[in-house]
């Protein structure tokens, strides 16, 4: 392969990833929305509250299961899915 395509490769590689990227916080946002939303409900929250609550909620979670997958040293597909997964079980801070 010449010099050229292997810069093409390159390209398309980088492409690839950014756009898994994108999907892995679109899903992840999507799992952490299940427990939040459950734990607004038994809170009772509505309009801006639940809104407010259900954002800090999932970005918390989201934090808390990078770490997790940082200190299991996880990469690649396993570390996605592991956070994936984490995201959409883990509730609030505490609970």
């Amino acid at each position: 392969m010449n010099h050229q395509g292997v810069r093409r490769l390159g390209a398309g590689a980088g492409l690839a990833c950014a756009a898994l990227t994108l999907a892995h916080a679109a899903w992840a946002a999507e799992g952490a929305l299940s427990a939040c939303e459950a734990a607004a409900q038994e809170r009772k929250l509505a309009g801006a509250a639940k809104t407010s609550f259900v954002k800090k909620c999932q970005q918390e979670a989201q934090t808390r299961c990078e770490a997790q997958a940082g200190e299991k040293k996880l990469a690649g597909a396993a570390r996605a899915s592991f956070v994936t997964k984490c995201v959409r079980e883990t509730g609030p801070q505490g609970q």
